[in-house]
């Protein structure tokens, strides 16, 4: 996306009343820098200067190597209205260093890697958002529960389920067309085919990774 669609979307956000408004880093032109990023990150924050604003962390489908906390580091000096970071790489260090950086600056760091999220609260993150929350989010309401009572044991049973679920379904090939498709067999609700050049899932791999699902939630 363009420097220019994202600051019209920007704009947008701030029309309509939105809550806040976040970033991905540019994918064809890549930024060579932590510096390049801030840069773009900045003007895009200036077409809505009042609203809140987070870095978006997907390096996994931007390409884009920069570490977060690179980024981070003096962005408060340039974007007055930064507010965290939404982390969904899978450096537990790097991520580590933005928990530590955010700390004092009383920033939100969310966490988007699942079937690694008790790592990230062990490191302070302050939530989640992943794309199997849309169907094992009660799965992840009782880990978050269970981590923040203490309940160590439990909170690395959910975990390890949650691995095991992950883990079957990167074995028959889990892209975000097989996730999609999973939601419609899970929640029941048709959510229609993907968007090319994704193509659409084979229903039967979809069923096999909702009845892997099924298998985990009825076990507990």
């Amino acid at each position: 996306m363009s420097i220019k669609d994202s600051q019209e979307l920007a704009r947008h956000a701030a029309s309509i009343g939105a809550d806040g408004i976040s970033v991905i880093s540019p994918s064809y032109f890549k930024p060579i820098n932590a510096d390049a990023l801030r840069l773009f990150i900045k003007e895009v924050s200036a077409s809505a200067p009042d609203l809140p604003m987070y870095y978006y962390h997907l390096p996994g489908m931007t390409g884009v190597a920069l570490e977060a906390a690179d980024v981070l580091n003096g962005i408060e000096r340039e974007i007055p209205s930064f507010q965290g970071v939404k982390y969904s790489g899978t450096d537990l260090r790097d991520l580590g260093q933005c928990v530590c950086y955010s700390q004092s600056r009383d920033w939100s760091v969310l966490y988007g890697v699942d079937e690694q999220l008790l790592g990230a609260l062990v490191l302070g993150v302050h939530g989640a958002v992943g794309s199997t929350y849309n169907y094992l989010g009660h799965i992840v309401n009782q880990m978050l529960s269970a981590f923040n009572n203490g309940n160590h044991t439990q909170t690395r049973a959910l975990q390890f389920g949650f691995m095991e679920v992950i883990t079957f379904a990167r074995t028959l090939g889990f892209d975000v067309s097989v996730n999609k498709q999973v939601m419609s067999e899970v929640s029941g609700l048709p959510m229609g085919p993907p968007r090319l050049p994704l193509l659409p899932c084979p229903v039967s791999k979809a069923q096999a990774i909702a009845q892997k699902i099924h298998n985990f939630t009825q076990g507990l």
